[in-house]
């Protein structure tokens, strides 16, 4: 039996049982780690050897004692490194904090650590989360497991290839226009990005505030939502942390069936841009959500083409204001080279921020800039309402909504990186959900031509997150696509 190969809860089942011990498992996830990690480069940094498995050897010596097991003890996470954890260092994937070391955990790993858990690294991103592709990182890109010379998508590619290569049974992502469900769709795995507000971001380096999100990458949708179990909850130090029950999530993934759910098919998502393979094997997940007892609708979102344009101004907007702070001052990366206090800050600045996210401060600072605020940020904020309306009203009508997560399989590494904008329209699919602050889950449905993974995407009304993973755990049981593992040569 392969342990690495386990979902999380197959291994949590046994680790619970005391058929294996918190040492097997650390040795079994350092040695496929070992033996993976130099062609994908999922992590940026790594937990010691030695660390890991004294900290497996300890737990072992306490439950001889006392066996009390909690969901996560000794489960092997890994977690983005734009999430601060306390003594292991967080650098957003950026040289302006290559050496910044977290003097506290954010509220989502604080359960973790609080359970036991293994921590095995931190994954690599695109800088500050900005992209779609893991290839704007200060460390170099992530490959995919699946075709290692392709993007693993981004921002959270490093968290998605490395539970695809099976270098960790779980991974934490945020996604803010998409970078949890993007990745997880070309990696093959699933991504839950949940309600915004449903998770705390205290402790997630901010990108666009009112955007980002943590969520769960994970092999089964049973295991995001014993995943989500941990993370949800309310969290006073977050202002936008949400008041709201939190449910049994792993309850609504026992149904098999979808009898009595309303599924709706936006047009919007199925015009020119869509790859051919991408929309039939989403067409045909589809015809499965209806065989399994879905009653499938034909809706409208007619705000969505506006969506990519108000979203690059909403989320620079923020970024322009969340990475003032990064100055050279009180922490992170200073230039050396500098004549006096201004000079300092330029260089800094110049010298510590990768171009993809200079771009996005430059576009976000005109937007915010006097004389043209309400032009682009003001008008950018109404379509955002715009299309949460859209949302609202076709809930009205629905259950669910159904699309594909990317316009095409995974690309090839370095193919788009020079046209800005290719790249941004990737975000196509996955942004009008995070716009409108809706749960969202990609789950895998096939394969292209070449072999490359095909996500379906499933959508639902604010909070009702255990609709979305009961209407995704019913199709992963009638299909058989989770079973499928990238070989990695």
């Amino acid at each position: 039996m392969s342990l690495v190969k386990l979902s999380l809860q197959e291994l949590q089942r046994l680790f619970t049982c005391g058929e294996i011990s918190a040492f097997e498992i650390a040795r079994a996830y350092l040695l496929r780690i070992n033996q993976v990690e130099p062609k994908i480069k999922a992590y940026i940094t790594l937990t010691p050897k030695d660390q890991l498995l004294a900290q497996a050897e300890a737990l072992d010596r306490s439950l001889k004692a006392w066996r009390k097991t909690e969901p996560m003890m000794a489960m092997p996470l890994a977690i983005k490194d734009n999430i601060c954890t306390e003594g292991v260092r967080t650098t957003c994937g950026s040289i302006m904090l290559e050496h910044f070391v977290p003097p506290y955990d954010a509220a989502v790993v604080e359960p973790l650590r609080q359970q036991r858990f293994f921590l095995l690294g931190k994954t690599n991103l695109d800088e500050f989360a900005m992209g779609s592709s893991s290839e704007h990182s200060a460390f170099g890109p992530t490959k995919n497991p699946w075709k290692l010379t392709h993007s693993p998508g981004g921002s959270s590619g490093g968290s998605a290839a490395a539970v695809a290569a099976d270098e960790c049974v779980a991974a934490l992502g945020s996604d803010t226009g998409g970078s949890i469900r993007l990745p997880a769709a070309a990696c093959g795995v699933v991504g839950l990005k949940p309600t915004y507000g449903r998770v705390s971001r205290y402790g997630l380096v901010a990108f666009a505030s009112s955007l980002d999100q943590i969520g769960p990458i994970t092999k089964t949708v049973t295991d995001a939502a014993i995943l989500l179990n941990v993370l949800a909850k309310h969290d006073p130090r977050d202002s936008t942390s949400a008041t709201v029950p939190v449910p049994d999530f792993t309850k609504s993934t026992k149904r098999k069936d979808l009898k009595k759910l309303k599924v709706g098919i936006p047009q919007e998502f199925f015009t020119d841009g869509l790859d051919t393979e991408v929309e039939r094997t989403v067409r045909e997940a589809i015809a499965e959500l209806e065989r399994l007892g879905a009653q499938l609708c034909d809706i409208s979102l007619p705000m969505t083409e506006h969506a990519i344009a108000a979203y690059y101004l909403i989320a620079t907007a923020e970024a322009s204001s969340n990475l003032a702070r990064y100055d050279g001052v009180k922490y992170g990366f200073r230039s050396k080279e500098t004549r006096d206090l201004l000079d300092m800050y330029c260089q800094t600045r110049a010298q510590g921020f990768g171009p993809e996210v200079k771009r996005r401060i430059m576009l976000g600072t005109y937007a915010l800039s006097a004389g043209y605020y309400e032009a682009y940020y003001g008008k950018a904020q109404a379509v955002r309402t715009l299309i949460r309306q859209d949302f609202d009203a076709a809930f009205q009508e629905v259950d669910l909504i159904a699309t594909p997560v990317m316009p095409t399989p995974a690309f090839p590494l370095g193919e788009k990186l020079k046209d800005p904008l290719q790249m941004y329209l990737l975000d196509m699919y996955t942004i009008p959900a995070s716009l409108a602050g809706l749960p969202a889950i990609a789950v895998p449905c096939g394969f292209s031509s070449a072999g490359l993974p095909i996500g379906l995407q499933i959508m639902g009304r604010p909070f009702e997150e255990p609709l979305v993973l009961r209407a995704a755990s019913a199709y992963e049981q009638a299909t058989n696509w989770r079973k499928k593992r990238p070989v990695i040569r």
